[in-house]
């Protein structure tokens, strides 16, 4: 009978796990316009971008705000490969990430190694 049960718990763990890393996704953030017209928000690093979906219009210029909070080596720089740019991002220094998307659709960025994962949705 204990075996059983734990094997059951590890079962519902891993389900958590592939929910939460692969099956989970959020409504994405909406980047706030300012008077400049430039889109902007801020973007948490620590164990991850918060948020990770952010949803901005075409056309118009995109300012990120990176806040890394950590010490972790693979959040050091920030890629938008499809924008060609990136950045290095020193821990407790709000670093500005600007690009202007020009076509409608999903656009991911990365830590250098590809481990954490974000996404803009460009309208």
């Amino acid at each position: 009978m204990n075996v059983l049960l734990v094997n059951l718990g590890g079962l519902g763990v891993i389900g958590l796990i592939v929910w939460y890393f692969w099956l989970s996704s959020s409504s994405g953030t909406a980047a706030v316009v300012t008077a400049g017209g430039v889109q902007e928000t801020k973007v948490i690093v620590k164990g991850g971008y918060s948020p990770d979906t952010i949803r901005v219009e075409a056309g118009r210029p995109v300012r990120l705000l990176f806040d890394r909070r950590e010490a972790d080596p693979c959040s050091e720089r920030v890629v938008f490969d499809a924008f060609g740019v990136s950045a290095e991002l020193p821990t407790g220094t709000e670093v500005p990430v600007e690009f202007t998307p020009t076509e409608p659709g999903e656009y991911e960025f990365a830590c250098q190694m590809g481990m954490l994962k974000g996404k803009v949705i460009v309208s």
